[in-house]
């Protein structure tokens, strides 16, 4: 605003004075005179003014003549002018259009007429920075995966385009198969970009696939430092991690290690089951069974599990049915209506050959939620208290049909597990298992229900329950746990 008060001061100052001097020339009648060589001028006032403002018109042209001289000679030596500009902003504004219709086509899946695109971009632009992306996943577009490696790898010989030719490559090298050297690029883009979350999530995969559990727990802390991460998410994940570290020590008969590990596992994540198992065998080496027993009634409280129970009575392995039975008490009145509490009481009862009290303890499970293994248990019972031959089979044949049970069961693919691990093997997602029962299947098996009387027979008790046609695929694993407790539970009776 300043600046424009000054100019229109100067404008009417030197208006005023051209003012005052056309008056002063007036007054005066005087003109002026011009000797060049041996001629001479003499220009009266109007005169003069029109011949000075002719002169600076001539100057001006002379100047911009000038101007135009020196530009020519410019464009011609090849530094940049007005001309030069207007030929490049035309380049641009078809490289420009070229990359933009790339993007295009390769948004369409259009993978050849991408790739041509980012060829005349890179004609017009000369920017190789862009036109190679597109020309790279315009190349795996079109399954040219060796044109695709070639761009890569051009890409890693700028620092601005490094991070994605390495990425790059490390996903190609995901497709064929070659973990090794992805692990190794992903190390790579990881120090590249530690913030960037898909490939710490790709890095993590792979580490755990490799077993670096140390380094995985590096990348685990790195994602809690830049808030990728939930607090409690982290310290489940880094549980598990721990606890397959303390796995591995104990593979190498290192157990001191392995105690410090495991220890450190159940701290994390006290409802880890593996974890809670792995710390109370650890107590149990060090010669601890108290604190081994407080582990596991811990974990028992989260989540009950067979596997808690198998490590409870491996405490005192010595003890007799009635011992063992006493000491789970406390164990079982960390969670005394859960199913799993209801089923080891009757196990244990059956042991000590306390076959009402097993029966008790298992209540009407066998009814509102039949397993294989509560249908079992329930044939032990019957063959126990002398019931006939044909209901305890009837209870074993459909056990046989029966749904297996809680299971270690993938959250991502619902795929199942014999044991748990830190990664599913058919889907590879990190700590996506749980214990839970797994979606029965619809599929029924082949003339079930017109084999089973041939199996069981026509017994004469009413409540025999009626046997449900479930997988086929479910038959094997029963058949020999069946028939196994029949062969012990008969023993037990002649005995």
């Amino acid at each position: 605003m300043i600046w424009s008060f000054v100019k229109i001061v100067l404008f009417v100052a030197v208006v005023a004075a051209l003012t005052l001097g056309a008056g002063h020339l007036a007054e005066t009648g005087g003109g002026i005179r011009v000797s060049f060589a041996d001629t001479e001028f003499n220009l009266g006032p109007v005169q003069a003014v029109v011949g000075l403002l002719l002169l600076l018109l001539a100057m001006w042209l002379f100047l911009k003549l000038l101007g135009l001289i020196v530009a020519v000679m410019r464009f011609l030596n090849g530094d940049e002018t007005a001309v030069s500009r207007y030929f490049d902003r035309n380049r641009e504004r078809k490289g420009f259009q070229a990359l933009a219709d790339g993007l295009m086509a390769l948004a369409s899946g259009e993978g050849r007429a991408a790739m041509a695109q980012a060829t005349r971009a890179e004609k017009f632009l000369r920017r190789p920075e862009l036109t190679n992306l597109i020309t790279a996943q315009a190349a795996e577009l079109t399954g040219d995966t060796r044109r695709a490696t070639d761009v890569y790898k051009r890409l890693l010989a700028d620092d601005r385009t490094r991070f994605v030719g390495v990425r790059g490559l490390m996903k190609q090298k995901l497709a064929e198969g070659d973990t090794d050297t992805a692990l190794k690029l992903a190390e790579k883009a990881f120090s590249l970009k530690p913030r960037h979350e898909d490939v710490q999530d790709t890095l993590l995969q792979l580490q755990a696939s490799k077993g670096d559990w140390k380094g995985a727990r590096q990348v685990l802390g790195t994602k809690l430092k830049q808030g990728l991460l939930p607090r409690d998410v982290h310290r489940r994940r880094d549980a598990v991690l721990a606890l397959q570290e303390a796995k591995e020590v104990f593979s190498d008969d290192a157990p001191i290690e392995a105690r410090e590990a495991a220890i450190e596992a159940n701290r994390l994540s006290p409802d880890l089951i593996p974890a809670a198992v792995l710390a109370a065998q650890s107590y149990i080496q060090s010669g601890k069974p108290k604190y081994a027993a407080r582990v596991l009634k811990k974990a028992w409280g989260a989540q009950p599990h067979p596997d808690l129970g198998a490590a409870f009575a491996a405490i005192a392995p010595d003890e007799t049915p009635a011992q063992r039975l006493k000491r789970f008490g406390t164990l079982l009145s960390a969670a005394p209506d859960h199913e799993e509490s209801r089923l080891l009481r009757a196990e244990l009862n059956i042991a000590a050959e306390d076959f009402p009290a097993a029966r008790r303890a298992l209540g009407d499970l066998a009814e509102t939620h039949p397993t294989a293994r509560s249908l079992t248990i329930m044939a032990a019972i019957a063959r126990g208290e002398g019931e006939d031959d044909a209901l305890v089979r009837g209870w074993l044949t459909r056990a046989l049909t029966a749904s297996r049970g809680k299971q270690w069961v993938c959250d991502k693919c619902h795929a199942v597990h014999a044991d748990w691990a830190p990664a599913c093997e058919n889907c590879g997602g990190f700590d996506t298992l749980s214990w839970r029962e797994p979606p029965q299947s619809a599929t029924p098996m082949p003339n079930g229900a017109d084999m089973l009387p041939l199996i069981v027979g026509h017994p004469a008790e009413p409540d025999v329950p009626e046997p449900e046609s479930l997988p086929a695929e479910a038959v094997e694993e029963p058949v020999s746990e069946a028939v196994i407790l029949d062969e012990e539970v008969g023993q037990k009776g002649r005995n």
